[in-house]
């Protein structure tokens, strides 16, 4: 999640005026503003990647995506000048449906996301996989798919929620694989989103 954490306890309405002026990107946990760490060349093609791969096969439809710079809110409305819980991330994509719901007139802010994709990363992936998928559990009603992406192996993991409010759990290895994502009609062959990233430092055999 981030390489660096503040001091201070920001409000919200304080980190998104701080953030939408600064040129590097921040997360923000009850309070705290959290550095993004940087990324490796295997996450960035891996993310671009999986653009090309949804962008493609949502043409048409009422879903559409966005990478990077789309900001998550996963936690109550907050106070004004005064609240400070809930999380505010940077998914590195985002699949909504319809028209997007924004936290405020700065359209920056989701708070309907039907797809969250998390290309993992040694300084993210607890969180990615602990206190942030928790709360998108809880917060993000709207999330039908939560997809964690291995950038060191051909691997993605599936987490789809059902009609009873729980969730399901796939893993798809290796580059013959496919992960279907029903809610948005969209597929992913791991080959494709595997495309030009080497893993000869790896056990050939694991693949």
């Amino acid at each position: 999640m981030a390489l660096s954490k503040s001091q201070p306890v920001y409000t919200v309405d304080e980190y998104l005026s701080l953030e939408r002026a600064s040129a590097e990107r921040h997360e923000y946990l009850d309070g705290q503003i959290y550095a993004m760490a940087g990324e490796s060349g295997e996450h960035a093609d891996i993310t671009v990647n999986l653009v090309f791969i949804l962008v493609s096969q949502l043409k048409g439809k009422e879903c559409r995506a966005r990478s990077k710079d789309t900001k998550v809110r996963s936690g109550p409305d907050p106070k004004p000048r005064q609240g400070t819980s809930g999380l505010y991330s940077y998914p590195d994509l985002v699949v909504f449906c319809g028209e997007p719901q924004y936290h405020d007139e700065f359209a920056d802010v989701i708070l309907n996301p039907t797809v969250i994709i998390e290309v993992l990363s040694p300084a993210t992936e607890a969180f990615d996989r602990g206190d942030k998928f928790r709360r998108y559990q809880v917060w993000n009603q709207s999330l039908s798919d939560y997809l964690l992406v291995s950038q060191d192996r051909p691997q993605i993991e599936h987490y789809a929620r059902q009609s009873t409010g729980s969730w399901s759990y796939d893993r798809a290895e290796g580059t013959e694989a496919i992960v279907v994502i029903s809610s948005i009609e969209c597929m992913l062959r791991l080959v494709d989103v595997y495309d030009r990233i080497s893993y000869s430092r790896t056990d050939p055999q694991a693949f």
